[in-house]
């Protein structure tokens, strides 16, 4: 079997120097913070269905109905965390509402489904037409209630809307 060859004393400077130099340079520095924006592909939209079915079937089984239609159903969601039907350590379920929360946030103000990459990693996000302005729904209710925080749903709804709301363009004859 062979056997990786580490660098001699002498090589290993160099070989340093030129790391650094790759990392250092503009491009790659550029490259290494840069996010990638992409549609979702079918396995997202996939995976993003069976969650929202998920989350149905729960609404259904507890309350008698869907959910997350229009912004009285999202009382669903809290009524499932208030009545410990969904608890903080089952993130798949806290991510399903996310979903849910976000397809409200998309109708409501014009958004659409996307995946950012960047360095932190890979995440479905819901974007404003073709702008820079980003929600990542998914994760919302999840973080706060994975961690304890146990911010009404309708109050992490009313900051996401108001947070996009505030840079929405002004329609024309406004």
């Amino acid at each position: 079997m062979g056997s990786a060859k580490r660098p001699s004393g002498a090589q290993a400077p160099a070989v340093l120097a030129l790391l650094l130099g790759l990392l250092l340079s503009p491009g790659a520095s550029a490259q290494l913070l840069d996010k990638r924006v992409t549609a979702l592909n079918p396995l997202d939209r996939q995976y993003m269905d069976v969650q929202r079915e998920s989350l149905n079937e729960l609404t259904l089984r507890y309350y008698g109905g869907r959910c997350c239609r229009s912004q009285t159903e999202l009382d669903y969601l809290q009524r499932l965390l208030d009545d410990g039907h969904v608890r903080p350590d089952q993130t798949r379920e806290l991510q399903a509402m996310g979903v849910a929360l976000g397809d409200l946030l998309a109708t409501e103000l014009d958004m659409h489904w996307v995946v950012y990459e960047d360095i932190q990693g890979r995440s479905r996000a819901l974007r404003l037409g073709e702008t820079e302005n980003y929600l990542f729904p998914v994760t919302m209710i999840a973080r706060r209630y994975e961690g304890g925080d146990k911010t009404p749903i309708q109050e992490i709804y009313q900051k996401a809307y108001e947070a996009i709301e505030n840079v929405r363009p002004p329609l024309p004859f406004q």
